[in-house]
């Protein structure tokens, strides 16, 4: 289970992350959550679905990266082959938390960095710095400010995108039959997809309101990113036959 902690300078000093991709730290995931405005670079690489979280039931966008439970066919000895890889990914061991700022005399809270101190990337001898030697903060750790505070910011867009979906009915259910070279089968279920034929359906006043809200040309890179999941089956094939 992750052991958040608030992440300062003092008791963190020392503290270096190690960046490199593989199992070991965690990376063998099936996929990972994504955001609309993350889309155009995720579709490059991955296909995007939608499922339901588990905790609330509400739908999330993810990144499809192999089609069973901790299976990740972007892993190899070399690291992870993609030239990207999605924020919520990258931005490990470090999250987002809240916290209301001390002398402030508001009960507004601020987003702060928090840490995983149980995460297998951390380290006191190898990997990436996060404070400088004075205590100052290091280029890594500036760009996993950046990532968070990007997360942090986009993320009540991304929840009017996926209500937009809904109220739309622009979500069907889908499982997926992958059958590969070797005979064996896989199904992936529990994902959805874009309805492409309810969106065809939508006169031209819906689709200029979604268009307005920035939300069309999302819904248009996660359609065109299903041409990966051929990728990923290659990927899986040459997996299987070593």
């Amino acid at each position: 289970m992750p052991n958040h902690v608030l992440l300062n300078n003092v008791d963190h000093k020392d503290l270096k992350v190690i960046t490199a991709r593989s199992a070991e730290y965690g990376d063998d995931v099936q996929f990972a959550i994504t955001f609309s405005w993350e889309f155009r670079s995720i579709q490059a690489h991955y296909p995007i679905f939608f499922r339901k979280g588990p905790k609330d039931g509400e739908f999330i966008a993810v990144a499809l990266f192999g089609f069973v439970d901790k299976e990740n066919l972007f892993l190899s000895d070399a690291g992870w082959d993609a030239s990207y890889i999605p924020l919520t990914v990258e931005r490990e061991p470090f999250l987002i938390g809240f916290q209301q700022p001390a002398g402030s005399g508001s009960s507004d809270k601020a987003p702060v960095i928090h840490l995983d101190i149980d995460s297998p990337r951390i380290s006191d001898s190898e990997g990436e710095a996060v404070f400088l030697a004075h205590g100052g903060i290091s280029a890594y750790l500036e760009r996993i400010n950046s990532i968070l505070n990007t997360i942090n910011e986009g993320y009540g867009v991304h929840q009017l995108f996926i209500k937009e979906l809904v109220e739309r009915d622009l979500l069907e259910s889908v499982a997926l039959d992958i059958e590969l070279n070797d005979g064996s089968q896989n199904r992936l279920m529990g994902f959805h997809t874009i309805n492409e034929d309810a969106l065809a359906g939508l006169d031209g006043s819906a689709l200029a309101d979604l268009n307005e809200k920035g939300f069309l040309l999302p819904i248009y890179m996660a359609i065109a990113s299903l041409s990966n999941i051929r990728a990923l089956i290659d990927k899986k094939n040459a997996l299987v036959e070593q």
